[in-house]
């Protein structure tokens, strides 16, 4: 074999890395316009689907099951309407509250006297099971906000599951 194929080919091969890497320089900018809109200005910063303790649906023991949505803006976002729902539908729809900014409001399943900090559901039953679900975070035009999964399908190792894999 000549040594002006070699060469050649080698040329051919530096060209289309070239073009390979101008092309990806290039991609992610417009893309990433159309893909979805930046961070979410709320988000699911936690949550604890596990609560603690004997699962005997006790006023304190369903209030130990939260979940934490986060501002992560400085601005004031109006969450009325907007609704928080599990895997099996359970929904929970905000009524007229304000999260302020850089703020996080704690969504507890149980009863309790809502607050700036603290929001409760009133319910006398879990909603988030400790195998797996996912949580999602809806604005007030249904529109996907954020959403949280674990367990199951999700992470696989199931490991958090210690005391028997009882579902709620």
């Amino acid at each position: 074999m000549s040594s002006s194929t070699v060469t050649a080919r080698r040329l051919s091969a530096a060209a289309l890395a070239a073009a390979a890497i101008v092309g990806a320089v290039a991609l992610p900018a417009s893309a990433a316009d159309h893909a979805r809109p930046e961070r979410p200005k709320v988000e699911i910063s936690a949550v604890q689907y596990d609560s603690p303790g004997r699962d005997d649906r006790s006023r304190r023991s369903l209030n130990k099951e939260w979940v934490d949505l986060t501002n992560t803006t400085r601005r004031t976002v109006n969450l009325d309407e907007w609704t928080l729902t599990d895997e099996d539908g359970h929904t929970y729809t905000f009524d007229h509250y304000r999260l302020a900014g850089r703020a996080t409001v704690r969504i507890h399943t149980g009863e309790g006297r809502d607050t700036d900090t603290d929001l409760y559901m009133d319910r006398h039953n879990y909603v988030w099971d400790n195998y797996s679900d996912t949580a999602t975070l809806r604005n007030d035009h249904g529109r996907f906000i954020d959403d949280a999964s674990w367990g199951g399908r999700h992470d696989r190792d199931g490991g958090h599951d210690r005391d028997g894999g009882h579902h709620h």
